[in-house]
């Protein structure tokens, strides 16, 4: 019998059901995790998506022909059994099961094990095939916990205030974004997203996630509107007109490649902090053995490391 799912040039494809997941192409029908570019295109004849991230997808994708389904609901396409589950990754994440006659297979899509307190937490899915994500599968990777991060930034963000500064933090317009206002909600103080940002924002907002009010960056605004206060932007919205604006500030950058070195120089920060919304080496570890899987197939960033470490560790581990 054939594999489940398997890889092709557009992407992952369920044959026996016509889907694909997360597709680099465009096709008939596609199953998708969550709502960032690089797995979530434009172009499909049909999404099906997680009914936690419908407003995120219109915002993402505009006007498409979609069907949403909630965390464990079963659907059934051509007699295979699918569901989504949460994937802790970003506000209406998910991972996929396939079911066909007794065998499971759990596509993870991106993945992270630790609570955030805003996106539903990662939830383990018993299978006998799981196909996990890499990014960070090296054992270099470790996250210190999400309280121990916020308490520095809080920290930051109070010195820079102290001396009238700006603080500018770099985050992805989805879910890094959020999460970053989410845990600092307790702190008194103004936060400014790009409006990139706050379009995301919004849109989280509307399906249902509770998050502190923010203000808009606008052209309007001049430097003297910012001193004390937190400006949150996303790497690539940091532009030639905002370096002006933002001249008094100390800048920053949120994300797990700040773990290695020169992460902080390259992105032309100040300061950098470790925070991902992917599973650190430790995460993958925890999540593989939870699945109970017979087979793990390692896809996206390090995946020949961690599919020769499982090997070498008495489990089924191979590359896509």
């Amino acid at each position: 019998m054939q594999d489940l799912i398997r890889k092709t040039e557009k992407g992952l494809y369920v044959s026996e059901a016509g889907v694909w997941l997360d597709p680099a192409g465009k096709v008939d029908k596609a199953i998708i995790t969550h709502m960032h570019a690089d797995h979530c295109r434009y172009g499909m004849g049909k999404y099906i998506i997680p009914a936690d991230s419908i407003e995120v997808f219109k915002k993402r994708i505009g006007p498409a022909n979609f069907t949403a389904y909630p965390y464990g609901e079963p659907f059934l396409i051509n007699g295979l059994k699918f569901s989504f589950h949460p994937a802790g990754h970003v506000p209406g994440s998910a991972q996929i099961r396939v079911e066909r006659k007794g065998e499971v297979w759990v596509y993870s899509g991106d993945y992270k094990t630790e609570k955030d307190g805003l996106s539903a937490p990662f939830e383990p899915v018993k299978c006998h095939t799981f196909i996990t994500e890499c990014t960070f599968g090296l054992p270099v990777y470790r996250w210190p916990t999400q309280k121990e991060v916020m308490g520095d930034i809080k920290v930051w963000w109070e010195k820079n205030r102290s001396q009238g500064k700006i603080s500018v933090l770099q985050a992805y317009s989805l879910g890094k974004a959020q999460r970053l206002i989410k845990g600092l909600e307790d702190v008194q103080g103004t936060i400014f997203c790009h409006q990139a940002v706050q379009d995301m924002n919004n849109a989280v907002r509307r399906d249902g996630h509770a998050l502190k009010r923010t203000r808009p960056l606008s052209n309007r605004l001049k430097s003297t509107d910012f001193p004390g206060s937190m400006v949150i932007i996303s790497p690539s919205g940091f532009s030639e007109h905002w370096s002006k604006v933002l001249k008094n500030a100390e800048k920053a950058i949120a994300s797990g490649w700040a773990a290695v070195r020169g992460a902080k120089r390259r992105s032309g920060v100040d300061r950098g902090f470790v925070l991902s919304d992917h599973a650190d080496w430790p995460g993958l570890l925890k999540a593989v053995k939870a699945t109970g899987a017979e087979r793990i197939i390692c896809t996206h960033g390090f995946q020949h490391v961690f599919a020769r470490y499982l090997n070498e560790n008495g489990r089924q581990g191979e590359e896509l």
